[in-house]
């Protein structure tokens, strides 16, 4: 079995529709075999685990982004399209007087991007992020009313 290495922005960045099971549990497997390999690399970015559940007018998403501070998320809405971006930073710094002993900068960035099966009214779509936990609130655009026509 040959295995090939995409480049990041390639390889992270495929849209799928939210109900495919399959395609989301061979995803899910093949990024947690291959995670202790890839954890050490720079410029890695994550898939965050997404929860949606759908009412009768709306879609509520979760998805998991720990560390992540709200300015340093963007969720873009179009149409029938979710655009989850983010990136979190961590510095650490040990010193002992005057010498740093130990400095470590890590960033880590998020990416998911799906489609839903119905349009999203994206005027009054609203986000909010607590501990690391992204919360979307995506209400369903409302079919326009049918007109009735008088025949003549």
């Amino acid at each position: 079995m040959n295995l090939i290495r995409r480049p990041t922005s390639m390889a992270t960045y495929r849209p799928r529709g939210i109900d495919d099971p399959f395609g989301r549990m061979v995803e899910s497997m093949v990024e947690d075999m291959f995670a202790p390999f890839l954890a050490n690399q720079g410029d890695t970015v994550a898939t965050p685990r997404i929860n949606v559940r759908e009412t009768e007018k709306s879609f509520e998403i979760e998805a998991e982004m720990p560390g992540v501070k709200k300015e340093d998320v963007k969720v873009s809405v179009e149409n029938q399209r979710v655009t989850i971006e983010a990136e979190s930073k961590r510095d650490t710094e040990e010193r002992a007087g005057e010498n740093v002993v130990y400095s470590e900068h890590s960033t880590r960035r998020y990416m998911r991007s799906f489609t839903l099966p119905t349009d999203v009214d994206e005027a009054s779509a609203q986000a909010h992020l607590d501990n690391g936990m992204l919360v979307l609130s995506l209400p369903k655009k409302q079919a326009g009313a049918a007109t009735r026509l008088t025949v003549q």
